[in-house]
C-alpha cells in the first residue's frame, strides 16, 4: 500500500485491462471518470434500468447510465444479472475484469466467473466492518471516528471476499453521510484504478478477511430513520447525520411528518423531557434522553425545508408540548 491509499504498483509496458464497469448512483461515476481516464479499455457499463421517480413519475436514468451515454460507452441495463441474455452479451465482451461501485443487485456465480480477473468491488468501509449496503451510514450512527474504503474480489457471500487494498478517512464531527460519502467517493475512485493496475501487473495479490471485527450494515429504510428521542443527545444527533440526505431524518408534530436536518447539541441547556419543544433566546430546543438538541431546519409536511425558527413562529409550541408523538 502506498501514500493516500494508492498501491504501489506501476502500470509498466502492460497492456490495459478491458473492463464493464458496474455501478448505478452518483457516488460510483468518480470511479467511472477516474476509469476512463486511467487507460485501462471499458467497453461497456452494467447499471439499474431506467426508473419512474418524482411527483410526476418521470423515467430518468441513472447517474452512471447518463455519464455512460455522455462518454460513447453501451449501457446494459438487465432487470436481472441473471437474465440469460445478459450472460450472453458479458461472455461476448469478453472483458479481463468487471470493476464494481454501488451496482445494486447481486451478481450471480455464473456472471463472476465469466471476466478471467473476476469482479473487483469498491466498498466504502474497511472490510469486514460494516458489509452490506449502507456502510458509511451504519458508521456515523455507530460514531466511528475512523472509516474508510477497501477494493475486494466479489464472491458469492456479503462483502466477504478478499481484500486488494485499503484507505482510511477520518469521520469529522459535523459531518453527514453525504458529507462523507462524497469523499470517499473521490478517494475510492482513486484506489479502484490502482488496484486494476496492480492486478494488470500480476502485482497484487488479495489477502482474506479478518475473522474478527465483522459488522452489518443493511439498507437504511425510512422507518429507520425516525428520531427517537428518547435517546442521548449526542446519538440523537450522530443518527440524524447518519441518514442526511437519505432518507432523511424525521419525526411527528401535531400528527404530520416533520422532517429534520442536523442538529446542534447544547451545552448547559433548560431541563427538557424527551422531545420537548421549548423556544429559547431565538433558538428551538427539543429534549433528548439525556440533554437536549438545537434543531437548525425542519420541513413540515407538503412544504420546503425551513429555518426552525421560522418553523416555531407559525407552529406556536405550547408550553410542555412535544415532537414524535
Amino acid at each position: 500500500m502506498g501514500r493516500n491509499g494508492r498501491l504501489d504498483a506501476a502500470r509498466g509496458g502492460e497492456p490495459p485491462l478491458k473492463l464493464l464497469f458496474a455501478g448505478t448512483p452518483a457516488p460510483a461515476v468518480p470511479s467511472l471518470d477516474a476509469l476512463l481516464a486511467s487507460g485501462h479499455d471499458v467497453v461497456a457499463v452494467l447499471t439499474r434500468p431506467d426508473a419512474r421517480s418524482g411527483r410526476g413519475r418521470t423515467v430518468s436514468r441513472s447517474p452512471v447510465a447518463e455519464r455512460a451515454d455522455e462518454a460513447g460507452i453501451p449501457v446494459l441495463q438487465p432487470r436481472s444479472p441473471r437474465e440469460p441474455e445478459f450472460l450472453e452479451q458479458l461472455a461476448d465482451l469478453a472483458v479481463d475484469c468487471a470493476p464494481v461501485v454501488a451496482y445494486g443487485a447481486l451478481v450471480p456465480r455464473a456472471a463472476l466467473d465469466l471476466p478471467r480477473h473476476g469482479w473487483v468491488n469498491l466498498h466504502f468501509s474497511l472490510l469486514p466492518a460494516w458489509r452490506g449496503a449502507a456502510p458509511v451510514q451504519h458508521a456515523l450512527m455507530a460514531g466511528d471516528e475512523v472509516t474508510g474504503a477497501s477494493t475486494f474480489l466479489l464472491e458469492a457471500g456479503l462483502d466477504t471476499g478478499p481484500v486488494f487494498g485499503t484507505l482510511t478517512e477520518e469521520i469529522r464531527p459535523r459531518d453527514t453521510a453525504g458529507d462523507l460519502l462524497d469523499r470517499l467517493a473521490v478517494s475510492g475512485a482513486g484506489l479502484l484504478v490502482a488496484t486494476l493496475d496492480g492486478i494488470e501487473a500480476e502485482a497484487l495479490e488479495p489477502q482474506p478477511q479478518p475473522a474478527d471485527g465483522i459488522s452489518l450494515a443493511p439498507k437504511v429504510e425510512t422507518a429507520d430513520a425516525r428520531i427517537d428521542w428518547g435517546l442521548p443527545a449526542y446519538v440523537v444527533d450522530r443518527r440524524i447525520r447518519g441518514v442526511t440526505p437519505a432518507p432523511g431524518a424525521w419525526t411527528t408534530w401535531r400528527g404530520e411528518r416533520l422532517r429534520v436536518a442536523p442538529v446542534e447539541l447544547v451545552a448547559d441547556g433548560p431541563s427538557l423531557t424527551p422531545g420537548e419543544v421549548l423556544v429559547h433566546a431565538g433558538s428551538v430546543l427539543v429534549g433528548a434522553g439525556n440533554g437536549a438538541v438545537r434543531l437548525t431546519q425542519v420541513q413540515p409536511a407538503g412544504k420546503k425545508m425551513l429555518p426552525a425558527a421560522d418553523w416555531a413562529r407559525g407552529a406556536r409550541p405550547a408550553a410542555g408540548e412535544k415532537v414524535g408523538e
